[in-house]
């Protein structure tokens, strides 16, 4: 990291902070009709304000024009130690805007230090990314692991990159963007404590000789009196050091926990930071495990319940997908599966019911499938995140993808909305399932032609939710998976589509193809609901449900995941996660409403 690139991160974050909080009605810019018709202002109090010139876009969002937001009165530049001024003015960062609005924004003292603690961590974060950055094409010949490294994090989100919990050397370490190997530490814990699940026909035995070489499982078993009264399961470095080794003292005392040490696999961190790939042995599969970090929302754990049922889900979601001939035989849609999971309690929390939530997350893993099992020859994956990311040349990747696949840019939108919606939308219309496809957990899948041939879907066991009533469709589903799974009425469950990927995601990538591509937004949302025409004259059948979902509706509910974490319990030490969506306030515009249809 480096001084330009610090400012460069603060200037991108100041300008984030004022679009996505007047977009939440966090903060409610007001017309400064004497600067032109596109010049607002933000007055705050002794006299400080923020004057600036945007456009306004699709559901109402800001679009701050670059180079115009300034602070009145100025603040004086920062002083180098020899008195004279230090390059480039970062008196009105994006740290002066927040301490300007604190008052507006009603933040008490704890909670203007926790935000600025997480924005800074967020800037430093953003300033190694802006350091290293590579150019569209660089960017696009990288694998799915490499280009993880390289991705801007939550679009909706001013602070999301805090990951509080790490240091200086763990973020250099674990962090994403630090493109890091890790070895993960691997437990046993005895059967009293500790509970394997999997899908059918993969017991604990054969996923441990699939994941581990069989002389680092006689080295571990040696470990062990009785191997047979344990499960093992892998557990990041990290979290052994801020977690297991304090919190678990008593069961590592009596022999219920027994460290087994690292396996020589080397993984990678994808954006969920929890979440490593095998950089070693890529047909193996990706583990998510626990940490004592928290990120955006959430501590980073994983809930015992859920954790257990993970396998259960996976199952269910593959067996209505084989079942499917629409699913199966005409799209390539992948629920990538949580084959296997170990669920470990710790009695001593479990008898404070009330206890911070995180207190109830502390050990288990998760074995998802790995992407390299869905490629065919020549073809690529990306997350869906990565379709917003623009070069250190100015020029977006979206762009060199369209010019490598020799397609025009309306085909090459339109092939990757046939891609990414067909399959939600059965999901969702047929059976009653909402996934949570936002731009981390949609997984695109590319042809040897760059051109967009289907989806990976994951996060299943807390973000797969369903309709309230008892629907045949979920005769199939275990009652261990039917318990921890969410209820919401049709018109909240369509947000997995209205506010994960509409709202979420397509209303950076629009105005992205816009400015990159040509194709004018209208245009884009002409072409997102023609797909999903498309889908409803194909199924005509399940009319009485398109309606109740309403995503043609005129609006619908706005979405705050800042006002979520910063003027909710995000904070606090809750004793439960929000069971809700998100925190939602108001309502936005519904472009695909008043689409017109193409030509």
């Amino acid at each position: 990291m480096n001084r330009d690139a610090w400012l460069l991160a603060g200037r991108r974050l100041l300008t984030k902070a004022v679009e996505e909080f007047a977009y939440e009605e966090l903060l409610s810019p007001e017309p400064d009709p004497q600067a032109g018709p596109d010049a607002y202002r933000l007055e705050f109090g002794d006299g400080a304000r923020w004057r600036f010139r945007a456009a306004r876009g699709t559901f109402g969002t800001w679009r701050v024009l670059d180079g115009t937001l300034r602070r009145e009165p100025a603040l004086s530049p920062a002083l180098s130690p020899a008195g004279s001024h230090a390059g480039p003015s970062d008196a009105d960062g994006p740290e002066r805007l927040l301490l300007d609005a604190r008052a507006a924004l009603g933040w008490d003292g704890p909670t203007t230090a926790e935000v600025l603690r997480e924005l800074t961590a967020t800037r430093r974060a953003e300033a190694e990314l802006i350091a290293r950055a590579l150019t569209a094409a660089e960017l696009a010949d990288l694998d799915h692991l490499e280009l993880e490294a390289h991705q801007d994090g939550h679009p909706c989100m001013l602070l999301n990159k805090g990951r509080l919990g790490f240091s200086a050397s763990d973020a250099a370490a674990y962090a994403p963007e630090a493109a890091g190997a890790v070895r993960v530490v691997w437990a046993a814990v005895h059967t009293s404590l500790a509970e394997y699940s999997g899908v059918p026909g993969l017991d604990a035995t054969t996923l441990l000789a699939e994941e581990l070489d069989e002389e680092t499982r006689r080295r571990f078993a040696d470990r062990l009196e009785d191997p047979s009264a344990y499960v093992w399961l892998p557990v990041h470095p990290f979290h052994w050091d801020e977690a297991v080794e304090p919190l678990f003292a008593p069961y590592l005392a009596d022999g219920r926990i027994v460290r087994l040490g690292e396996a020589p696999d080397r993984y990678r961190p994808l954006q969920s930071v929890r979440t490593l790939a095998n950089l070693d042995r890529p047909g193996r599969r990706n583990v998510k495990l626990p940490l004592a970090v928290r990120n955006t929302l959430v501590w980073r754990g994983l809930s015992t319940e859920p954790t257990r049922a993970a396998p259960d889900v996976s199952a269910w979601l593959r067996e209505i997908r084989d079942g499917d001939p629409y699913l199966r035989d005409e799209l390539r849609f992948h629920p990538l599966g949580e084959v296997a999971a170990v669920a470990v309690r710790h009695p001593l929390y479990e008898s404070v019911g009330d206890a911070p939530y995180r207190y109830h997350e502390l050990l288990g893993a998760v074995w998802r499938e790995p992407l390299t099992g869905l490629l065919r020859d020549g073809e690529r994956a990306r997350t869906m995140a990565a379709l917003l990311k623009v070069g250190s040349d100015g020029r977006a990747l979206v762009s060199e993808l369209v010019a490598r696949s020799g397609l025009g840019a309306r085909e090459w939108i339109a092939a990757f909305l046939a891609a990414l919606l067909p399959g939600l939308l059965h999901y969702l219309y047929r059976y009653g399932v909402a996934f949570c496809p936002h731009g981390e957990n949609t997984v695109v899948l590319y042809d040897a032609g760059e051109r967009p041939v289907g989806i990976a879907v994951k996060d299943f066991a807390e973000d797969v939710n369903l309709l309230p009533e008892a629907l045949p469709e979920y005769a199939g589903l275990s009652a261990r998976a039917d318990a921890v799974l969410l209820r919401w009425p049709p018109g909240e469950l369509a947000h997995s589509l209205l506010s994960a990927v509409f709202a979420g995601h397509f209303r950076f990538f629009a105005p992205l193809a816009d400015a990159h591509l040509g194709l004018p937004e209208e245009e884009f949302w002409s072409l997102v609901r023609a797909e999903i025409e498309r889908y409803h004259a194909r199924f005509p059948e399940l009319a009485g449900r398109f309606a109740a979902f309403g995503l043609l509706a005129p609006e619908f509910d706005r979405v705050a995941l800042n006002r979520e974490q910063l003027l909710g319990g995000a904070f606090h030490d809750r004793a439960e996660r929000d069971e809700g969506f998100d925190v939602v306030h108001g309502t936005v515009p519904n472009p695909l409403a008043t689409a017109k249809e193409l030509p």
